[in-house]
């Protein structure tokens, strides 16, 4: 009953916003888009895997028969790239004259060979003691220009730890040479060679332009991978990882809040619709979407994770990740009133979650990105786990939450309210 209720109260406060095209998302919609995404057929949605290939055929489809516009004047809506392993052959630096120890390099290269000397127009740097390596390392490759890095000594620990990262580049990214030391080189010669494996990811894409604001963006997203099958930790017989929670619930939302703003037809700004891929491997389509964006130009961004299970607070609730950092909560709580329906700050600080989702690069640059869930981290019992299946969500409440996120959104995206930005100072 008090389910039921909500959704009907939901409904009866949005009669001046789109009261007709609310009605389009409904439990029985949740159910066959979760169904599908979270179904065996999908073998878990494994990065790298046909599963994955197949839920991405999936969600284009939806994304079709929306009507929704690809991206960049796409001829797909998959927006493919590949990431890059390196696997050294060859490694010789020579500064000033005096050749490098080379457990003192780490190139960070997505090309076979790297050839350059003080006349190829790298930028040199200082990561100095007390900055933060992985804050730095990460500016470098989010930057144009190929880069000598001169780490001292005090991040030693941290720069083995980033060998791992040879294994994790982006095709675009520039060349990143990283020495363990003091002094700044006046000449230098690079020699590398690397084997080199592209592997091809895409991320699934959909664009509602905007009507009078269609340069200002607003983003909708969810990742649709998850951890595919592992045969080695069969519980009951099911090796199969469906992800219904984690994150097939968020890319439901996230497509039928698609369909929802198809229907109401009266966006302001654009509306950019992304299911994501390798979430679970470290984040690489988030960062490779961000990468296509200025900045400046994204209003907000709607990141939706794990919303099938109650809340800590229970039904008709949900929190925000990084609620204290721009005024987005606050404006999303507002056109709530007298839903019933309550976001609420994350309870769960200590975990950094809003840093650790796919939010993570915009905000990092200062956008209103944040992750909405009622994942209760503390406690989800089945969190990573072959028992995460659409039999353990709650489907009219997680219906009610997308709902809510519709309702609470419409100020942005009609262009009447523009959230504040993350202060990236601390950052810097």
């Amino acid at each position: 009953m008090k389910k039921s209720f909500l959704l009907l109260l939901i409904v009866a406060s949005s009669a001046t916003y789109g009261q007709k095209a609310l009605k389009i998302i409904t439990v029985e919609e949740t159910e066959r888009i979760e169904k599908m995404l979270s179904s065996d057929a999908m073998e878990g949605r494994r990065t790298f895997s046909p599963g994955i290939d197949k839920a991405a055929s999936f969600i284009a489809s939806e994304f079709e028969k929306t009507g929704l516009q690809k991206f960049n004047n796409a001829n797909s809506y998959l927006q493919s790239f590949a990431m890059i392993k390196a696997k050294p052959t060859k490694q010789s630096i020579v500064f000033d004259g005096a050749e490098i120890d080379a457990k003192k390099i780490l190139i960070l290269s997505p090309k076979a060979s790297v050839n350059a000397t003080e006349k190829s127009g790298y930028q040199i740097v200082k990561i100095a003691k007390g900055m933060n390596f992985a804050t730095e390392v990460r500016k470098l490759l989010s930057s144009p220009k190929n880069t000598i890095a001169i780490a001292d000594s005090s991040h030693t620990g941290m720069f083995g730890r980033f060998t791992q990262m040879r294994n994790q580049m982006f095709s675009t990214q520039p060349n990143v040479v990283m020495v363990l030391g003091s002094d700044m080189p006046k000449t230098f010669a690079i020699q590398a060679s690397q084997e080199i494996t592209e592997m091809p990811l895409a991320n699934v894409v959909g664009v509602l332009p905007g009507k009078s604001k269609p340069n200002e963006i607003v983003i909708f997203s969810g990742h649709y991978d998850h951890l595919g099958i592992d045969s080695k930790r069969m519980v009951n017989n099911d090796s199969i990882y469906n992800g219904a929670n984690d994150d097939a619930a968020g890319t439901t939302a996230m497509i039928m809040l698609s369909k929802y703003y198809k229907k109401l037809n009266d966006n302001e700004r654009t509306i950019i619709f992304a299911a994501f891929t390798a979430e679970e491997v470290g984040g690489f389509g988030a960062q490779h979407f961000s990468r296509q964006f200025d900045p400046a130009s994204v209003v907000a961004m709607f990141n939706i994770e794990m919303i099938g299970t109650e809340s800590k607070w229970g039904k008709n609730s949900a929190y925000i990740t990084g609620f204290e950092k721009t005024d987005m909560g606050a404006i999303l709580q507002k056109n709530l009133d007298n839903t019933g329906f309550t976001f609420h700050p994350d309870p769960y600080t200590d975990q950094n979650l809003f840093y650790r989702s796919d939010n993570a690069t915009l905000a990092r640059l200062g956008v209103p990105a944040h992750t909405i869930s009622t994942s209760k981290m503390d406690s989800e019992a089945n969190y990573h786990k072959a028992s995460d299946e659409i039999g353990t969500l709650d489907l009219e409440n997680m219906t009610a939450i997308i709902r809510s996120i519709a309702l609470s959104a419409k100020g942005i995206v009609s262009g009447k309210d523009t959230p504040t930005r993350v202060d990236t100072s601390a950052l810097k």
